[in-house]
This record gives structure tokens, sequence and C-alpha cells, in this order.
């Protein structure tokens, strides 16, 4: 069975009286939606290696690189509904730097898939952590939730926080102080 033929059975689930005789708005949505999945779910083809792979020489920097209000857009493994909002991706370079533009596709990777918001938190810094080896790596999430705003509990603004440090993140309240500051600002 073909992911169109997929996608039909779930439109004749929710409208059964259409039983394969789709009215004009629902005729192209099957391939409408599967074209959409190949975008949305984008990141199970991408390598997250690949998206950390362009470093530069760091020339001697060691304070916090920081990247933030990262817009991202995720979909829920629960529910397969949205879920939206910023990433902020730090981390304190050992001997080399990466481009900006790679902490921004590093989300990507990891939100462009079936997700939850802790996960993608937590695979975001590993990746930092293990393709730069920084001295730390940090990633705040804060997202808006579809499953709920637009069913269950119906709490359309409520914003979930994740968080991850590695490193002097983790292990000095000082370097954690700096960060939160610098997002504040």
């Amino acid at each position: 069975m073909s992911a169109e033929d997929l996608v039909k059975g779930i439109i004749e689930h929710i409208e059964p009286d259409q039983k394969g005789n789709f009215r004009e708005g629902l005729r192209r949505t099957p391939e409408r939606v599967v074209e959409s999945w190949k975008e949305l779910y984008s990141g199970y083809t991408k390598d997250p290696k690949a998206a950390l792979s362009s470093t530069f020489n760091g020339e001697g920097y060691d304070g916090i690189v920081l990247l933030k209000d990262i817009e991202f857009y995720s979909t829920c493994e629960h529910h397969m509904l949205a879920f939206t909002g910023k990433a902020h991706v730090a981390y304190i370079p050992t001997d080399r730097i990466v481009g900006i533009s790679k902490l921004a596709r590093i989300v990507e990777v990891y939100a462009r898939r079936l997700q939850n918001q802790e996960r993608i938190t937590t695979q975001v810094a590993d990746a930092l952590e293990k393709h730069l080896k920084p001295l730390g790596a940090a990633v705040i999430i804060e997202a808006s939730h579809a499953c709920m705003g637009c069913r269950g509990v119906k709490k359309s603004h409520a914003i979930m926080s994740t968080s991850a440090m590695r490193g002097v993140f983790f292990d000095k309240a000082e370097a954690r102080a700096e960060l939160m500051q610098l997002i504040k600002e």
C-alpha cells in the first residue's frame, strides 16, 4: 500500500462519506500530504556529523558562542501534531569553531523527525559534544505544543522549556549564569 493510499484511508476514516469519491478540496490532499512529509521529516535523511563538519581555527577564542532564538518546527511523536518554538544553542570552543548556520542546521536535523522536545534537546547537546569536543555545550528549547492547545487540556499558551548542559555549563554555576544572562539580553 502506498503512502498516498494510507492518507486516503485516513481521510475516509475522518469523513466516512467520502469513500473514494473525494470532494474537490480533498482530491489532491493525499499527494500534497506525502509531499509535505518529505520536508517535515527530512531530518531522517540528514547526517548530524555533516551538519557540524565545517569547522575553523578558533584563534584562541575561549568564550561562549551562542546562537539564540533559532526557530524550529517539529512533530510530536505521540499525537503527530506540531510543536514549534525556539532553541538556544551554545558551546565554549577548545580550538575549533563552527559556522553559526551549522548550529541552526543541527537543530533542524533533529527537529525534522517524529520527536519529543526532551530528545531534541539532548540530541543537539550530544552532537555538539561529540563533533566539536567543546569545553561545554548547552541547549535550551522553549516550545508550544499543538497537542496541548487543540486537544486534551486545551492550554494553547503553555510553553515547555527543556535544557541540556554539558561540560563547564553543567559543572560551573558561573558559566551557566553567564549563558542565561546572554540568552535574556
